[in-house]
């Protein structure tokens, strides 16, 4: 499906770099891929040639997209980089790294991941809760991956640590395409300050 208008055109993608996943999220990550490139939106990522990382960057490049890796140096030292990127940022640090994919992207999807994943996720979102940036912030609960996750979002939610407009920030859908189209729609809530009053 192309959209008439597209606002997102460089998605950063949070995903895994372990090898030994489960080949269902790597057609995941391949489907997410496709749609990219069938809108025009070019990837921005963390640079890897192993996992999921490698998988959602070979399948762009192999449609003719544009695939970003950003890396600091000493991963690069391990060569762990994908040879064939359209652009390979090499940074300094992993600091460096987080907001050099939030100068370049348009919005932000998690894909299913581990620790580096999460900790991408919080803080690019914990940015947009402090209005750092107003772009789409989404998670693709593929195979119901990241369901716990959400139950436990919704629970600090209901115990009042999570704002109700700060919740809706973070769009979570099972299904990329449904996930790319409200991402694309994406207007950032105006939020109110603690007052201590709920």
């Amino acid at each position: 499906m192309a959209w008439v208008e597209t606002m997102i055109k460089k998605l950063c993608v949070f995903c895994g770099s372990s090898p030994y996943t489960d080949p269902k999220y790597h057609a995941t990550a391949e489907e997410l891929a496709k749609l990219m490139v069938s809108n025009g939106i070019g990837l921005v990522y963390g640079g890897s040639n192993i996992g999921t990382m490698k998988v959602i960057a070979d399948c762009v490049l192999n449609a003719g997209g544009e695939a970003v890796g950003i890396m600091p140096q000493i991963l690069v030292d391990k060569e762990i980089a994908h040879p064939r990127l359209t652009e390979l940022h090499i940074v300094d640090s992993m600091h460096a790294r987080k907001a050099l994919m939030a100068e370049l992207s348009d919005g932000f999807i998690a894909l299913p991941g581990g620790i580096g994943t999460l900790e991408e996720l919080f803080e690019i979102l914990a940015w947009a809760l402090l209005e750092i940036h107003k772009k789409p912030c989404g998670v693709l609960n593929a195979h119901q991956y990241y369901q716990k996750l959400i139950d436990f979002l919704n629970h600090a939610a209901a115990e009042h640590f999570i704002k109700e407009e700060h919740h809706s920030i973070l769009i979570m859908e099972e299904d990329p395409e449904i996930l790319l189209e409200r991402m694309n729609g994406y207007r950032a809530p105006k939020v109110r300050k603690w007052t201590g009053k709920k």
